[in-house]
Formats: C-alpha cells, sequence, structure tokens
C-alpha cells in the first residue's frame, strides 16, 4: 500500500490511513515522505505500535521512479481477465522493486568528517571490525615483513605495508568517496563512514550554485553531507598541532546548519524520544603526555587549542593518536553510552551481551533472513570505461563518485544492495592501469589497484567492464581476466558504452561475439564467457547484468554428485581413450569433486601426470556437459598406490615355529597324506639334538 507523498506531515498521514485501512494485520506498508532517509528512525517506534505492521521506506526520487515503472506495468496489462489479479501482480512488483536495505534503527552509525590531513582515515582503519572484512585478512604478516616489487601489469612499484582499509596518504583530498564498514571498538558494533576532506571552498561550491565549475569537488562535499545526514554520531576530528583554522571554523558552523532528525518532528508528545543527532570534536595527532606535561614546553600551543575549541559550542576535545591507538577507550565509552541512548529512544531492549560479538556475523556473506549468503560482485576495468557510472545505474542513486576525468575512483567502495530480494554485496573499484603509465612518485595508485585486487580475490563474480567504443579488447583488459581465472573466481563481461556505436551494422551481438572470439583465443578455458552489452549512462540493458551474474554464482558454486561425475567420465573415456604414458597405458579409475568455489576435482589414476592435450579434452568436454563457462575447471590428478590398499600386511603372531600356526597345520596335513601315518611329537627335537652331537 502506498501514503500520499503530498502531506507535509508524514505521521499524520500514516495515522489516518492506519485508522481507515482495513486489511489484514500483517500487511506490508510503504510509507513515503520528502525529505531524507535518515528520517525515518524517528516514525518507526510509533508505526509499529500502532499498526504492528511490516513498515518499509523510501525517499521521492525512488518513489517517482517505482510509481513510473508500475504505472508501464500496468497500462500493459489492462486487457487482463481479472482486476483483482492485476491488482496483486501490480503490488508484487511493487514489493520487488523495493529491495533496498536500510539501517535498522537500532544500529548507530558514526560518521568520521574533518579537514583534509586531519587523520581521518587512519581512524577509520584503527577502529574497523578486522573480522567483519575479508580482505583485511588477506594480508598476512609474512608477507608484509618482506614486501616485495612486482614487475607485472598488475602488480605495484611502491611496496606498502598497509593493510585492508581506506587508503591513507599524506597528499591532501586522497579520500574523495564516503565508505563504510562495520566498525567495532570494545564490545560495541556500529556502522562507521570515512568521508572527504571539508574545507570553506567545498562548502561555498555546495550552496552557491556553482557546481558545474568544479564538478569532482562538489560530489565529494555531497557524499560527505549525506554521510553526516544519515548519521546518529559525527566524529569532528582536527590537527590539535595545528589548531583552530577558517576551515574548522567553518565545518563547525556547516554542521550546526545541517538539521537534526527530530527538528522536523515538532508535533511530537514524547520529547524523551527524539532522537538528536550529537557532534563529538576529537583532537587528534597528540601522541604521548609530553604535550600536556610542561606548559612552557614547546608543546604549549596545544592546551590553548584545545581551551579554544572548547568554545565552540560541542563540548571540549579528547586528546587521541589514530596512527598509535591513543585515546579509544574514551571513544568507546562514547559509543557504547550512545548506542544505549538510542536504543531507549526507540523502546528497543538493552543487552550488553548482544553487543559482543555481534559482528562476527554480520558481514561474513551469511545473507538475508531467509538464509541465502550474500552475493559478492566486484566491478573490474580500466580507467574511464564507467565502472562507477555501472553502479549508480543499478542502485538507481548516486551512490559513487562518476566522471568523465580518469582516475576518480581510489577507495574499493563496498555497498549493500539487494535485487529482487536477494542480497548482494556490490563493490566498486579503481580503475587498473600498466605499471608503466602510473605515476612512480605518488603511491595513492598503487595503493588503490592493490585495493581493487583484494576485492577481486574475495568476490564471488567479477564483471570486466569494456569499452565498446575501441571494439577490441586491450592487452591491459585481458591480464586483468588472466588474474580473475587463476584466483578462481568467476567472470562476467560487460560491454559497456554501446550508445557511442554509430555504425548501424554492428550490432550489439557482433560486438559480443567478438569479444567471446578473442578471449578464448587468449583463454580457451574462457570460452562462451557470458558478456553482456549495455549502456550504463542511459540504463539500456542495465537491468539485464544481475541475471546473468547470479547465473554465473549458481554455476560456480554447483556441487555434483559424485555419481554423475563417473557416468560422465567413463563416457568420455569409451568417446576417446586416454593415451600410453611411458609405455604404459594411463587408466582413470575415479573422479570427485573436492572443492567449490571454484570447482576443484580430483582424478585417480595410475601415473602423476596426464597429457596435457588429453586433459584440455577432458576439460573441454567438461564445461560443455555442466556448463562451466566462464570459469577455471581445476583437474588435480592423484596416483592411485600399486598395491592394495586394503590388504593387511602385517606379521600376525600366534604360535610357535616357523610360518605360524595356520601354516604349521597345513604342513602337518601334507605330511600326513604323504606318509599315510601321523607324526611323533618330538621326533623333530631329537633329531636336531643328534645332528649337534
Amino acid at each position: 500500500k502506498r501514503l500520499n507523498h503530498h502531506h507535509h506531515h508524514p505521521f499524520s498521514s500514516f495515522q489516518q490511513f492506519s485508522t481507515n485501512h482495513e486489511g489484514p494485520s500483517d500487511s506490508l506498508v510503504y510509507c513515503c515522505w520528502p525529505n531524507t532517509l535518515r528520517e525515518k528512525q524517528l516514525l518507526v517506534p510509533k508505526m509499529m505500535s500502532q499498526s504492528k505492521n511490516n513498515v518499509n521506506f523510501f525517499s521521492r526520487q525512488q518513489y517517482r521512479s517505482i510509481t513510473t515503472t508500475i504505472d508501464k506495468d500496468s497500462n500493459s496489462d489492462k486487457d487482463s481477465d481479472s482486476d483483482s489479479d492485476s491488482e496483486s501482480a501490480k503490488y508484487s512488483d511493487f514489493e520487488n522493486i523495493l529491495t533496498s536495505q536500510f539501517d535498522k534503527p537500532d544500529e548507530l552509525k558514526v560518521a568520521i568528517l574533518g579537514p583534509s590531513n586531519a587523520g581521518k582515515s587512519t581512524l577509520f582503519n584503527r577502529i574497523m571490525c578486522k573480522d567483519s572484512n575479508k580482505a583485511y585478512r588477506l594480508t598476512s604478516e609474512k608477507s608484509l615483513r618482506r614486501p616485495k616489487r612486482s614487475h607485472g601489469r598488475l602488480g605495484n612499484n611502491n611496496p606498502s605495508r598497509q593493510n585492508a582499509g581506506a587508503i591513507v596518504s599524506s597528499t591532501p583530498g586522497t579520500t574523495r568517496d564516503r565508505r563504510e564498514c562495520i566498525g567495532r571498538i570494545g564490545g560495541t558494533t556500529f556502522t562507521l563512514v570515512d568521508t572527504a576532506g571539508v574545507d570553506r571552498d567545498r562548502i561555498s561550491l555546495l550552496y552557491s550554485g556553482k557546481g558545474n565549475t568544479d564538478p569532482m569537488e562538489t560530489k565529494m562535499i555531497q557524499q560527505t553531507l549525506e554521510a553526516a545526514k544519515q548519521s546518529d554520531l559525527i566524529l569532528l576530528m582536527f590537527d590539535a598541532k595545528v589548531g583552530i583554522t577558517a576551515d574548522f571554523a567553518d565545518i563547525v558552523n556547516w554542521l550546526r546548519k545541517i538539521k537534526s532528525p527530530s527538528n522536523n518532528n515538532k508535533n511530537s508528545d514524547d520529547h524523551n524520544n527524539q532522537w538528536q543527532r550529537q557532534v563529538v570534536i576529537l583532537a587528534n595527532k597528540l601522541e604521548g603526555d609530553g604535550w600536556a606535561g610542561n606548559y612552557y614546553s614547546s608543546d604549549s600551543h596545544v592546551m590553548d587549542h584545545l581551551s579554544e575549541v572548547s568554545r565552540l559550542g560541542f563540548g571540549e576535545a579528547i586528546p587521541i593518536s589514530a596512527e598509535h591507538g591513543e585515546g579509544l577507550a574514551d571513544i568507546a565509552a562514547i559509543i557504547e553510552e550512545f548506542t544505549k541512548k538510542k536504543k531507549q529512544c526507540f523502546g528497543l531492549d538493552i543487552d550488553d551481551n548482544d553487543l559482543k560479538g555481534k559482528s562476527k556475523g554480520k558481514d561474513k556473506g551469511k545473507g538475508d533472513k531467509n538464509g541465502e549468503k550474500s552475493l559478492h560482485l566486484a566491478i573490474l576495468g580500466r580507467q574511464n570505461v564507467g565502472k562507477s557510472t555501472l553502479v549508480n545505474s543499478l542502485l538507481k542513486q548516486d551512490r559513487v563518485i562518476a566522471g568523465s576525468m580518469p582516475g576518480l575512483t581510489r577507495d574499493a567502495i563496498s555497498v549493500n544492495w539487494s535485487w529482487m530480494g536477494r542480497p548482494v554485496q556490490l563493490v566498486d573499484t579503481a580503475g587498473i592501469r600498466r605499471m608503466a603509465k602510473r605515476d612512480q612518485s605518488d603511491e595513492i595508485e598503487d595503493l588503490a589497484v592493490r585495493d581493487a585486487m583484494r576485492a577481486m580475490k574475495i568476490a564471488d563474480v567479477a564483471v570486466l567492464v569494456l569499452d565498446a567504443e575501441a571494439r577490441l579488447l586491450q592487452r591491459q583488459e585481458l591480464a586483468i581476466a588472466d588474474a580473475v581465472v587463476r584466483e578462481g573466481r568467476s567472470l562476467v563481461v560487460a560491454a559497456n558504452k554501446m550508445d557511442l556505436l554509430i555504425d548501424a551494422d554492428y550490432t550489439q551481438e557482433d560486438y559480443a561475439a567478438a569479444v567471446r572470439k578473442q578471449i578464448e583465443l587468449r583463454f580457451p578455458m574462457l570460452r562462451s564467457t557470458p558478456v553482456v552489452s549495455m549502456s550504463s549512462l542511459t540504463g539500456e540493458s542495465v537491468e539485464d547484468l544481475m541475471p546473468v551474474v547470479f547465473n554465473a554464482r549458481d554455476r560456480w558454486a554447483k556441487v555434483i554428485n559424485t555419481g554423475l561425475l563417473n557416468r560422465w567420465l567413463r563416457d568420455v573415456i569409451e568417446i576417446k581413450p586416454p593415451p600410453l604414458v611411458q609405455g604404459r597405458p594411463l587408466k582413470i579409475k575415479y573422479v570427485m569433486q573436492v572443492k567449490g568455489r571454484p570447482p576443484t576435482f580430483l582424478l585417480f589414476c595410475n601415473v602423476d601426470q596426464i597429457p596435457v592435450s588429453y586433459l584440455r579434452y577432458l576439460t573441454r568436454n567438461f564445461q560443455d556437459t555442466f556448463e562451466m563457462y566462464g570459469m577455471e575447471v581445476r583437474l588435480s590428478i592423484k596416483k592411485s598406490a600399486s598395491e592394495n590398499p586394503y590388504h593387511d600386511n602385517t606379521i600376525k603372531r600366534g604360535g610357535s615355529g616357523l610360518g605360524g600356526s595356520t601354516f604349521r597345520k597345513k604342513r602337518l596335513i601334507a605330511e600326513l597324506k604323504a606318509s599315510g601315518k601321523p607324526k611323533r611329537k618330538g621326533s623333530r627335537r631329537r633329531t636336531n639334538r643328534a645332528r649337534y652331537r
């Protein structure tokens, strides 16, 4: 059901709807208002208490796009036989489109803001939950001790000891997009957001209407503004050794102008349940206690800076050192306090035991309530091929910064998304250039490439975005496809910018066939790789990508029955028997699947190695039979034992004499048959004594 979004007060419209609504109590209610999505948290408790329904929320822009889509679908079904069937189909489509995952009311969202070079990304990496970040666990301590230079197309010139996380550099303006992750400090988990630096010029671009002069800076401050509006707690950082600058004073005034969610609900009777956005100031880069020990020392100006910050209206600043981890206990106490306050505000139970260990299974791909695992999807490609535009087109919102300037994306931005009710973790990565074209003096691009490769390693499916205007695959794109195959990921190719092909004779199908042919010539195991032609800028054929991606994930994670595998092996051997190996006939006795994701199979043979030609024949036939296209099928060889593994070669004890009791009985029976009379007892002993006398 839909509420009228023209009402100025969303709660009054909901109350009027709930009183006139005569439907079942478990019906699904969708609410919309023209303000930000963050304001939904004020109305959730009252809506849930009055109607006891399932409530979903969306913005006005999403509402218009959804209603337009539904109206088109409903107009096409006007000639249906039953109006009730069309109405139910209409609302079923409405429910399928509303699949975006919003934040839960009890989750605390913390945003880190501040001027450039204040240490925001360093604090982000410090308090992020390492257990929930799969890319962080890829970096082992052994590889960090001896960093090696890589000379490949996908390597890096500047080996760094930085772990997975936000890119940290001394260059101002390194962070551009807002990056979210699961934060954990102490026993409390929350949503943590890293933002770009804020200064006076960027704030003026936001309100002066001159955003067209510098679109990249305008999009950066818009992303920061969205993070501030959606947050419950803002950690405002500044360099304590520099002090209060003009940019920092403008940031403070700018944060005062951002209205709290509770200001829009002025008619609320219970003022205690109103949730106010809080701002806490952090004085960074204060290592040790030397800055506060001697007032007449060279660092005495730090105390003046701290006292000056206390007059801004946000309380006293908390001295910390994000690089060395000092002062995190005070931050942990503040976050835990605000988490409890938010639970009290929304009438939720406060249980400290639920906070501990909450993040262990939250972001590890366990999926939604139905138990389906989340699909990890990485968008890869060269620079300026439309990766960020494709992400925004899939999400139907400006989630990441996109533009015509090459190298705009730096961090690997992960977004939790739901497509048709199925959970997806979408990762936008930086463009990957070969090492010869990178700036050797700047390590930011090398760190961005490393972050993109880490996102590829933890992904289930990697989408390689191509520029259709080039009409040919570049060597760099083939190198990326090779890295995806060697890592064991499933590959899907997205031919972007098809709207730029002016030639009418050259269709999308022709380009897709040409791409498949080029990939097959270079990598035979990637033949028949799925290719989707699209235009992410206009949105043409973008909806065809996700069904292909989920199909690729299902084929990649398929588990094949052992009996079916051995029947396939028997048929393949009958068609083409294996060749001789060193003069001996090759016998493939058994096959079984030992691993999925990627699919790995074990062949039991009487030799250590199988000829490469016959192994390729098996791989090609296997891909045709089980549709394992766009991925590497790993066939491992294991030599069977030369002797019977079930034969017991141990010597059994039991009896005296040579051969044991069993052979002694057989020998006596043979002598009895030969002589016809039994052997006397002790005759053998007397014979041996007479022999040695």
